[in-house]
C-alpha cells in the first residue's frame, strides 16, 4: 500500500505534463522529451561560449554581462516557445547574425553596441509585425530559392572567415589585403588543432562534436599557456546590469540604415523559415496539406525572441537547426523545449568555466559551423549563369565586403538587373522588384553620403 501510495505523485506529475503537452497525442513519453532536450542543449550549447566571444570582442561589450543575457534569451525564448506554441525546438542568439551585429553594425559602420541593440529591437518588432500580418509568407514565395541558398551560404563563408581571423589563421595584410598568420603563435597552432579535432568529431556524427571540440581544444590549450584557468569554476550568475536596457535608437532612421535593419531581418527570417520547415518534417508536424501544425504560433514565438534578446543586450534570437538533434531521439513536444531552457539557466552557474574558454577554442566552431551553412552552395543550379550570377554574388560579396547586408543588397540589384535583360523579368515576383528598388536607393545614398 506504501509503494503505491509512493508513486502517486509521479503519476499524478506526469498526468500533468500529459496534458499540458499532449504527449500521449503526439506518441512520446516524459523520459523521450527530457532525453530530447538534454541532446538538443549538448549540441547548441557552443553558442553559451562563442555568443559572449564574439559581441565582447566586436563591440567592447562587458563578457560577462553577454553571458548572461546570451543564457537568458535562449532560456527565456525556449521555455515560451515549448509552453505556448508547444514545438521541440531551442533558440538562442544567432550565427552569423552575432557577426553582422558585431562585425558589420558596430565595425563596418560605426555603430555604438547600444544602436545595433536598438536595430535588434527593430528588427524583432519588424518580424513580429511581418508574421501577424501574413506579409512573411508572401516575401518568402518572392524571394527565389537560388538567392535563399546563396544568403545562407554566404553568411557560411563570413563565419569562416572570422573563424580563421579569431585563429590567426589568416590577418590583415598591406601587401596582399590578407595573408597566412604566424603559425608559430601557440594561439594559432592551438586553434589548428581544435580545427582537426572538432572536424573529425563532427564528421564522425558525436552527438554535442562542437562542445565537445570546444572543450577538449581548451582543455589542450592549459599546458600551452593560451587557457587560463578560472579561480572558481561554480559561481553565483554574474549581473546583466551593463547591457540589461541599454539600446538606444539614435541615428537608426536614415535610408541607409534601414536598409542594413531590412538586411538583419531578412536574414534573420529565412534561418528561421528553413529551420522550422526542417524540423517540423523530422517531428511529424507538417499535415498533409504541407502546412506547419501550429506555426503560426511558433514564428510568433521565434519573433519575440529577437525582441527579448535585444532588451536583455544581444544579438538576435533565432530557432536552432541543432533542434533536428533532439527530435532525431524522439522529441515531439514543448516540453523537450523546456528541458533545454532549463539546462540553459542552470549553465548560469558556470560562467567562470565558460568565460575561460579562450578564442582560439571557439574559432574552430566558427569556422565548422560556417562549412555547415555554406553547404547550401551545391543547392544552386550554376549551370545557368543567369542563376548562378547573382547567387555567387550574393555569396562572396559578404566576406569581402565584410558585410551580410551589403552581400545580400548587391546579390538582389544584380539578380534583378540580369532577369530584366535576359527576358525573365515576367518570371520574378512584383515583391523582388521592390526590394530591388529599395537596395538601389541604399546604394545610391550610401554614393551621396560617401
Amino acid at each position: 500500500m506504501a509503494a503505491r501510495e509512493a508513486v502517486r505523485p509521479n503519476e499524478a506529475s506526469q498526468g500533468v505534463l500529459d496534458r499540458v503537452f499532449k504527449l500521449t497525442e503526439n506518441g512520446t513519453n516524459v523520459k523521450t522529451e527530457i532525453l530530447a532536450g538534454l541532446t538538443t542543449f549538448v549540441t547548441m550549447s557552443y553558442i553559451i561560449a562563442v555568443n559572449p566571444d564574439i559581441l565582447s570582442t566586436g563591440t567592447g561589450m562587458d563578457e560577462s554581462a553577454i553571458f548572461m543575457a546570451t543564457i537568458l534569451a535562449a532560456a527565456l525564448s525556449t521555455l515560451v516557445m515549448g509552453l505556448v506554441a508547444n514545438w521541440p525546438v531551442a533558440l538562442a542568439p544567432g550565427m552569423g547574425l552575432n557577426a553582422f551585429f558585431a562585425f558589420t553594425l558596430c565595425g563596418a559602420l560605426g555603430l555604438t553596441w547600444q544602436q545595433a541593440l536598438g536595430a535588434v529591437l527593430i528588427s524583432g518588432f519588424l518580424a513580429l509585425i511581418v508574421t501577424l500580418t501574413g506579409l512573411r509568407e508572401l516575401m518568402i514565395r518572392a524571394i527565389p530559392m537560388s538567392l535563399r541558398h546563396a544568403v545562407s551560404a554566404g553568411i557560411g563563408f563570413f563565419i569562416m572567415l572570422i573563424g580563421l581571423m579569431n585563429a590567426g589563421v589568416v590577418v590583415a595584410s598591406e601587401a596582399t589585403t590578407i595573408a597566412l598568420g604566424d603559425f608559430s603563435n601557440p594561439a594559432t597552432l592551438l586553434a589548428l588543432i581544435g580545427l582537426v579535432i572538432t572536424g573529425v568529431l563532427v564528421a564522425r556524427k558525436v552527438t554535442g562534436g562542437i562542445l565537445l571540440g570546444i572543450l577538449i581544444t581548451t582543455i589542450i590549450g592549459i599546458p600551452m599557456g593560451v587557457t587560463q584557468l578560472p579561480a572558481s569554476v561554480v559561481s553565483a550568475p554574474p549581473s546583466l546590469a551593463p547591457t540589461l536596457f541599454k539600446f538606444t535608437f539614435d541615428g537608426l532612421f536614415s535610408v541607409g540604415m534601414i536598409t542594413v535593419i531590412f538586411a538583419m531581418f531578412f536574414t534573420d527570417l529565412f534561418d528561421t523559415i528553413g529551420t522550422f520547415v526542417g524540423v517540423a518534417s523530422k517531428a511529424e508536424l507538417m499535415d498533409e496539406q504541407g502546412n506547419m501544425k501550429g506555426g503560426s504560433k511558433a514564428l510568433i514565438m521565434d519573433s519575440l525572441g529577437t525582441i527579448i534578446g535585444s532588451l536583455l543586450g544581444t544579438s538576435n534570437t533565432t530557432t536552432y537547426v541543432e533542434s533536428a538533434a533532439g527530435v532525431s531521439v524522439g522529441g515531439r513536444t514543448g516540453l523537450t523545449a523546456v528541458t533545454v531552457a532549463v539546462l540553459f539557466l542552470l549553465s548560469s552557474f558556470f560562467s567562470g568555466l565558460f568565460l575561460a574558454i579562450p578564442s582560439a577554442a571557439t574559432a574552430p566552431a566558427l569556422i565548422i559551423v560556417g562549412v555547415m551553412m555554406a553547404s547550401s552552395i551545391t543547392e544552386i543550379d550554376l549551370n545557368d549563369f543567369g542563376i548562378a550570377l547573382p547567387a555567387i554574388i550574393t555569396a562572396l560579396m559578404m566576406p569581402f565586403a565584410y558585410s551580410i547586408a551589403e552581400g545580400l543588397a548587391m546579390g538582389f540589384v544584380a539578380y534583378a538587373v540580369i532577369a530584366l535583360f535576359t527576358g525573365r523579368a515576367r518570371k520574378v515576383h512584383w515583391m523582388m522588384w521592390v526590394l530591388s528598388v529599395f537596395f538601389v536607393v541604399h546604394f545610391i545614398a550610401q554614393t551621396l553620403q560617401g
